[in-house]
C-alpha cells in the first residue's frame, strides 16, 4: 500500500479508504472482522463508517483495537441515517447523538473526520455548526468534512469551515468537479474521491447491425457482454487490467487526491482493489484516457 500526506499534521494516509457499514456485515460479524483484518494486513489505515450504525461501529472498533489508534483514521458520515432506515438528521441533537453513539459502541476515543453527507443549501442551522465546533473543541472529533457532488458543494468549500472534501471523481469528471477540487486544495482541504468507476457495460445495449446480406445474413452481431461502443471502450481491452483497476489507478495519478474510498464486502475483492495502487499504469494509457475524455466531451 502507498501513502500520502493527510492534513496539516503531515500524517500519512493510505491510498485506499475502506467504506464499512451494514453491507459489509450481511454475511455476519466474523466476516466483517475478517474483512477489516485483511484491510489492515494490506496496509489500509483509513476507514469510513457510512452511517452511525452501532453494530458497524462496534465491529470496526474491535478490529482497530489491535493497532495504535494514532496510526489509523476513521471518518463518520453524518446525515445519511443510522443504517437502519431512519431519516437523515442534521440537527445539533441528531449529530451529537450519532457521534456519541459511535464513540460509545466503538471505543475509538475520537472520530478523525465527521463528514456531512450532501447537506442542502439551507439544511445546516447555526446551532448544528456550533455543536460540531463544540465537539471538536472537546476532542470527540478532529476534523470536519463535506461530501457530495452537487453545485451547493462550491458554497460549502468556499466557507473555509471544512477540512476535507469527499467528492465523486471518475475518469470523465467534468470541469465543475475538477474546479471544486482545485478550490478545496486552495482552502487546504484534503480530498477523498469516491464513485471512481462506472461500468459502461451496464447501460442499454446497442442493437446489432443486420444490414449485410439478404435479411442480414452474414452480419456480425455485437457480443452481448461486451462494453458499449464509446470513447472508453479500450478500458475493457487492456491486457492484465480490469476496467475498474484502471479507473482507480488513474484517479490516484491526481496528486491532490489523498485517498480513494472503495467498497468491498469480501476479502477477495478487497485484495483486487488493494493491488491496484501498487501497479504502474501501462505506458500511454493515461494519455489515451485524456484523449477519450476530449472525444466524449465533444460528443456530449
Amino acid at each position: 500500500m502507498r501513502y500520502r500526506p493527510f492534513g496539516a499534521s503531515g500524517a500519512a494516509i493510505s491510498n485506499l479508504t475502506l467504506n464499512f457499514g451494514a453491507d459489509a456485515l450481511k454475511r455476519g460479524r466474523e466476516a466483517g472482522l475478517d474483512l477489516l483484518y485483511s484491510a489492515l494486513e494490506a496496509g489500509v489505515n483509513s476507514y469510513r463508517l457510512d452511517s452511525a450504525d452501532p453494530v458497524a461501529a462496534e465491529v470496526l472498533g474491535e478490529a482497530l483495537s489491535h493497532v495504535d489508534r494514532k496510526l489509523v483514521y476513521v471518518s463518520l458520515t453524518l446525515g445519511a441515517g443510522d443504517g437502519r432506515g431512519e431519516d437523515r438528521d442534521f440537527s445539533a441533537q441528531g449529530m451529537t447523538a450519532a457521534i456519541d453513539r459511535v464513540l460509545h459502541f466503538s471505543g475509538l476515543g475520537w472520530i478523525d473526520v465527521a463528514v456531512l453527507h450532501e447537506p442542502g443549501e439551507t439544511e445546516l442551522a447555526q446551532s448544528s455548526l456550533s455543536a460540531l465546533k463544540a465537539m471538536r473543541a472537546t476532542g470527540r472529533i478532529k476534523l470536519l468534512g463535506i461530501a457530495g457532488g452537487g453545485e451547493v458543494m462550491d458554497a460549502y468549500v468556499s466557507t473555509g469551515a471544512f477540512d476535507a472534501l469527499l467528492t465523486p471523481l471518475g475518469i470523465n469528471a467534468d470541469w465543475k468537479v475538477r474546479n471544486r477540487i482545485r478550490s478545496a486544495r486552495e482552502h487546504d482541504m484534503s480530498v477523498f474521491a469516491y464513485d471512481f468507476f462506472k461500468d459502461r457495460r451496464s447501460g442499454p445495449r446497442i442493437a446489432p447491425v443486420l444490414k449485410k446480406g439478404l435479411f442480414g445474413i452474414g452480419a456480425q452481431k455485437r457480443p452481448p457482454d461486451s462494453p458499449q461502443k464509446d470513447a472508453f471502450g479500450f478500458l475493457y481491452r487492456t491486457q492484465n487490467w480490469t476496467a475498474e483497476a484502471i479507473c482507480l489507478s488513474y484517479v490516484l495519478t491526481d496528486p491532490t487526491v489523498s485517498s480513494v474510498i472503495v467498497n468491498a464486502t469480501d476479502t477477495d475483492r478487497l485484495a483486487q482493489l488493494a493491488a491496484a495502487p501498487e501497479r504502474d499504469m501501462p505506458p500511454g494509457l493515461a494519455a489515451q484516457i485524456e484523449m477519450a475524455r476530449v472525444v466524449a466531451s465533444q460528443a456530449a
